[in-house]
């Protein structure tokens, strides 16, 4: 094994490099002294629901594209193929409900936090429980994705590690405290397009050294990394069709269903409509962003074939490896290095402001407002920018624990992951099951919570106690799909292999399951414990699937059901939409 071999930036790198912060930087202090100058809360966290469609499916788009996922993407269809591009099967159905089912109950019930939805429809614990929830998910998840690129960038450049941390994480704070929501959006979408800009350049470089993309493709198929459609239903198995095109739905449910950040990006559109069409807007944008990802790793193969630099021992770990294959392809072009780490870093940047906003928002609406309800707007508004301003600190301490966690590291993004289903089952629960009362819904929760748990730290314990017997499948695994809501726990297990096989679920799986644990113990427990009746439920919180799908029962079985309610006038509207919605919910969710 030969050492870690390092490249240098050159001063048009550093240049170009610089010029995104100061560009992000300059886009938050125009946002903090322009229009209202961010003196009303609701400019601050909700951009004063002025927002039109394209700034909010970018920044939609931004925060699901993440550093780790630029670095992840690639070095998986490297290792194992593309069978990970059969994640874009999911996003249909992943974008799909949201718009139709989750964007039209939170629009029309005037939020700011998704969570302030559980008190209208349970009451305040189970809010406060829901707000508790994604708090510790995204803490956790800010420090790991301002760390992850920073320290990859080290390793293959020799870029002063914590020079790269400070930078990105005292910019992102500074633009985010001072120019609120829009501040966040606007630069999401200059980051977007940075981020395409990195990527293209080196696929069209790439594939340029390689020979043309006839030559890509050509020792692609001589290597066996073109995939074709596994339909091995075995829920094992880490990447088959199901895993990925199914449970991938529940990930994408996840994310841009229930999670504050897209949400609240949704509810700062100008109508409904609008919010709606966003959705539709970021699907193409996806399957380019998911096609460029997988072209980097098929021209990072027919650059180095089954000879990786991991192998030959020029980098240390996979999500290195791209940064590596960056800096070899641009060795003859200054200039292109930095560009692809300012797209590298606009990924991290995006996450980290949106993360930074959205906790600013559940803090204030959900923990601070309720127990002072007199404050005044300059009040709200000033404590609004010191909390956004205190998670930015809270991030950088984040990513220092990150730096001594080595190995911990993996530990930390699968409790983010783990996370994320849960809280999609606990909002389910809630709007797709009238009966659900609050004890079901906490009890559903914390059920959630310890079997995600159970399953995730028992799968990272028994594959650190078990001996990898291939190279291929020594996979540092990044969590590939996306920043918000995917864990990183990949099965390098096989199945079978002993009576733990719960613990080899597919990572793709995790989301589902626990959702779907949430849904059954919580409507058990509301069952035993005396189920919701119709006059009980504030209107506009319930979206009436069973009243559709069961139209067959006579009139006093649905009334049990909570089945016949004025609640259906609210969304009536899309019933036309989608037939087949239903059934999926039905299957999903029964």
């Amino acid at each position: 094994m030969g050492e870690v071999v390092q490249m240098h930036f050159t001063t048009v790198d550093y240049v170009i490099f610089a010029l995104l912060l100061v560009a992000s930087a300059g886009i938050g202090l125009f946002y903090a002294f322009s229009g209202g100058r961010q003196r009303t809360t609701q400019e601050f966290l909700m951009a004063d629901r002025s927002m039109s469609c394209l700034p909010v499916s970018l920044s939609l788009l931004a925060t699901f594209q993440s550093a780790v996922a630029i670095l992840g993407a690639p070095s998986e269809v490297y290792t194992f193929g593309t069978e990970y591009w059969f994640l874009g099967c999911s996003y249909f159905l992943g974008l799909l409900i949201p718009a139709h089912v989750f964007i039209p109950v939170f629009y029309r019930l005037r939020l700011s936090s998704a969570y302030e939805y559980l008190e209208l429809r349970f009451n305040k614990t189970v809010r406060i429980c829901g707000t508790a929830t994604f708090i510790f998910q995204m803490v956790i998840y800010m420090g790991v994705v301002l760390y992850a690129p920073a320290l990859a960038l080290n390793a293959v450049t020799g870029f002063d590690l914590w020079g790269a941390v400070l930078a990105m994480g005292l910019v992102c704070t500074l633009y985010t405290a001072l120019g609120g929501l829009k501040a966040v959006m606007w630069t999401d979408v200059f980051q977007t397009v940075v981020m395409f800009a990195g990527q293209l350049a080196v696929i069209v470089v790439g594939t340029s050294q390689a020979g043309g993309i006839a030559e890509v493709w050509r020792k692609a198929i001589n290597g066996s990394r073109i995939s074709g459609l596994d339909l091995n239903p075995n829920p094992l198995e880490r990447h088959t069709f199901w895993t990925l095109g199914v449970g991938g739905v529940f990930l994408m449910l996840a994310l841009y269903g229930v999670n504050q950040a897209q949400v609240q990006r949704y509810l700062s559109s100008r109508t409904e409509k609008e919010a709606v069409m966003s959705c539709y807007v970021v699907f193409p944008c996806q399957q380019v962003v998911l096609c460029l990802g997988c072209l980097m790793g098929l021209v990072m193969f027919a650059r180095y074939g089954e000879d990786s630099p991991l192998d030959k021992g020029y980098v240390t770990t996979n999500d290195q490896m791209v940064l590596y294959f960056v800096m070899d392809v641009f060795r003859d072009l200054p200039g292109l290095p930095g560009l692809f780490v300012a797209c590298l870093f606009s990924g991290a940047l995006s996450t980290i402001s949106s993360a930074f906003n959205s906790l600013a928002t559940v803090t204030m609406e959900d923990l601070i407002k309720p127990h002072f309800p007199n404050m005044t707007e300059g009040k709200a508004t000033l404590l609004s920018k010191g909390l956004a301003l205190g998670y930015g600190l809270v991030c950088l301490a984040m990513a220092y624990i990150a730096s001594i966690m080595g190995s911990m590291l993996q530990a930390a993004f699968s409790i983010f992951g783990m996370v994320g289903g849960p809280l999609l089952g606990l909002f389910c629960l809630g709007m797709f099951f009238p009966w659900a009362n609050p004890t079901g819904a906490v009890v559903g929760l914390v059920s959630g919570l310890v079997m995600a748990f159970w399953i995730g730290i028992g799968s990272f314990v028994m594959r650190m106690s078990v001996p990898t017997p291939a190279p291929a499948l020594n996979a540092t695994a990044l969590p590939l799909f996306d920043n918000i809501t995917t864990t990183v726990m990949t099965t390098t297990a096989k199945p079978g292999m002993d009576s733990r096989a719960l613990y080899s679920l597919s990572y793709m799986w995790y989301s589902a399951h626990n959702s779907a644990t949430v849904v059954v113990v919580g409507l058990i427990v509301s069952l035993l414990t005396g189920p919701m009746k119709e006059k009980e439920l504030t209107p506009g919180t319930v979206y009436p699937v069973l009243g559709t799908l069961l139209f067959f029962l006579p009139d006093r079985y649905r009334e049990k059901l909570c089945c016949i309610t004025p609640l259906a006038q609210k969304v009536n509207s899309y019933f036309h939409l989608f037939p087949l919605l239903f059934v999926f919910q039905y299957l999903c969710f029964q």
